[in-house]
C-alpha cells in the first residue's frame, strides 16, 4: 500500500527533537493534496526520514495522536484522520515549521495579487523599495467552508517573481519561500494583538462589525537579515488562539 511521504526537516539541536519532528509532520499533514495516502510510513521509517530515534518518533507522533490528527491501529498501522479539524493550539518554541503548522490545513482562495507601493507602516522594512509584491487571500474551514483568516503578504518583487501562484492555494507563504522558492529563512518575528474588526475584515470574515479579532503580524528575514516578507493577517477571536513557550535554558 502506498503511504504518505512527509516533507523534509532540518533539525535544530536547540529544540526539543520530538517537538520539530511533530510540527513538521503536523504541518504536512495539514498541507497535503487531496489524492495523498493517508497511510503514514512506519515509525522505524519516518525515524529514518528524519533522522531521530523510534523513540523520538513515537513521541512526536503521540502529539499528533492526542490532537486528532492521526490514529493508530495495531498491526495496520498509522493513518491521518481525513476530517480531523485542528483543535489544540499550536506550541510556538520558535520552530519555522511551527509557523508553517499554525498557518497549514485551510482551504484557500488568492483574491488578489500585484504591485503595490510600499504601506507607510511597513517602509521600515523595505527601506530600499518603493513597491512590492502583494498577495491578499481568505482561508476557510475545508470541512465548514467557514473563514476563518484574510491574509496580506508584501513580498519583495525579485523574490515574489520566484513564486508559483498555485502553490499559494496549497501552502502558507512561509512553506512557498522556504520549500518552493528555496530561501533560507533566518528568523520570523511574530506580534499577535487584539483589534476590532473593521468593515472589510467583517465582511470577509463573516463576524459582526468591530467583533474582537486577532491581528498576526509576521516579518520573514533571509539568513542576511534582510526582510522577505511581511504578514499581516486577521484571524476570527472565536477560532484560534496562541500560545507562547519560553525555554528558560
Amino acid at each position: 500500500m502506498t503511504t504518505f511521504a512527509p516533507d523534509s526537516l532540518a533539525l535544530n539541536r536547540k529544540l526539543p527533537l520530538w517537538y520539530q519532528v511533530s510540527q513538521s509532520l503536523r504541518a504536512s499533514i495539514l498541507g497535503r493534496s487531496p489524492e495523498a495516502p493517508l497511510r503514514l510510513p512506519t515509525e522505524d521509517a519516518l525515524a529514518a526520514h528524519y533522522g531521530v530515534s523510534v523513540l523520538t518518533m513515537r513521541q512526536a507522533l503521540k502529539e499528533l495522536e492526542e490532537e486528532g490528527l492521526i490514529s493508530r491501529h495495531r498491526r495496520r498501522g498509522t493513518f491521518i484522520e481525513p476530517h480531523a479539524r485542528r483543535g489544540a493550539p499550536v506550541r510556538l518554541l520558535g520552530s519555522v515549521d511551527a509557523i508553517v503548522a499554525q498557518q497549514s490545513g485551510m482551504r484557500t482562495v488568492l483574491l488578489e495579487h500585484g504591485p503595490v507601493a510600499v504601506p507607510a507602516e511597513l517602509a521600515e522594512y523595505f527601506p530600499d523599495l518603493a513597491e512590492v509584491a502583494g498577495f491578499r487571500r481568505l482561508r476557510s474551514d475545508e470541512a465548514t467552508d467557514e473563514p476563518t483568516n484574510h491574509a496580506r503578504n508584501y513580498v519583495r518583487p525579485d523574490v515574489a517573481a520566484r513564486i508559483d501562484l498555485a502553490d499559494l492555494e496549497r501552502w502558507p507563504m512561509t512553506k512557498v519561500l522556504r520549500d518552493a522558492v528555496g530561501i533560507r529563512i533566518g528568523r520570523i518575528t511574530d506580534t499577535v494583538e487584539a483589534r476590532l474588526a473593521d468593515p472589510e475584515t467583517a465582511r470577509l470574515l463573516h463576524v459582526p462589525l468591530l467583533s474582537p479579532i486577532l491581528h498576526y503580524t509576521g516579518i520573514t528575514y533571509d539568513e542576511s537579515g534582510r526582510v522577505l516578507d511581511v504578514a499581516l493577517i486577521h484571524y476570527r477571536g472565536d477560532r484560534f488562539s496562541f500560545t507562547v513557550t519560553l525555554d528558560a535554558h
